[in-house]
């Protein structure tokens, strides 16, 4: 397993990955123009071979974001696990939980898992609690290079506060209650996430920039030159 320290510039800096105080007209744009699956082009000669990379981590930590700009950088489609669900059943994810329980979405998610993570030249990206089900994590570890995006508990708790998303597991919860979930949560999580083959602190995952930076050290770990 590979660990990357990312480059902090900001110690102490409560920041939301879509909201960010400091320049949230540009941050969501630059969400935003990515759409939520990225038509396959002309791929670049380092990526010649087949690319199958998904990324995992908690809710907030940024996965949709750098997988986005990361399967833009390779030219290859992108996938958020959550939102194939969603068009696949037309419902969304709360919409699930409300009518199936944890129980079935969970059961529901680990199909569609085998049915995306089939496909080949993406970059997928997976909710939450889907590494810590089944055997999704053996699943996904086989298939692609899994890559952790691991991020501080407190800065996690900020993103979610800051966050328009709905989040079935947290909604209604205050922010205390919020940051004392996220901890426990982690405690039982992180054993599963830890089993990626490679991990990316993104703890401070707050501009368009770092998002940039991201994405090469992964190319880099990857030893993928575009």
């Amino acid at each position: 397993m590979t660990i990357i320290h990312y480059p902090l510039s900001i110690v102490h800096c409560p920041l939301s990955i879509v909201h960010y105080p400091l320049s949230i007209i540009h941050y969501q744009l630059y969400i935003i123009n990515y759409p939520l699956s990225i038509p396959n082009s002309p791929r670049p000669l380092a990526a010649q071979n087949m690319t199958r990379i998904i990324l995992i981590g908690y809710m907030g930590a940024g996965k949709t974001t750098v997988g986005k700009a990361l399967a833009a950088a390779l030219g290859v489609t992108f996938y958020d696990l959550d939102w194939y669900i969603t068009m696949r059943y037309r419902r969304s994810v709360s919409e699930i939980f409300a009518e199936r329980g944890e129980e079935g979405f969970r059961d529901l998610e680990q199909r569609m898992l085998h049915e995306v993570a089939e496909f080949e030249n993406i970059v997928l990206s997976c909710g939450g609690g889907t590494p810590c089900f089944f055997d999704n994590m053996d699943y996904m570890n086989s298939l692609a290079d899994t890559i952790y995006l691991k991020a501080d508990p407190e800065v996690l708790a900020q993103h979610l506060l800051m966050g328009k998303g709905r989040r079935p597991l947290i909604e209604g919860k205050s922010p205390d209650e919020l940051r004392e979930y996220i901890r426990q949560t982690l405690v039982v999580r992180e054993p599963f996430y830890s089993r990626a083959k490679h991990t990316l602190d993104v703890s401070l995952l707050d501009t368009a920039g770092k998002v940039e930076q991201s994405v090469q050290l992964i190319l880099k770990t990857l030893n993928i030159e575009l």
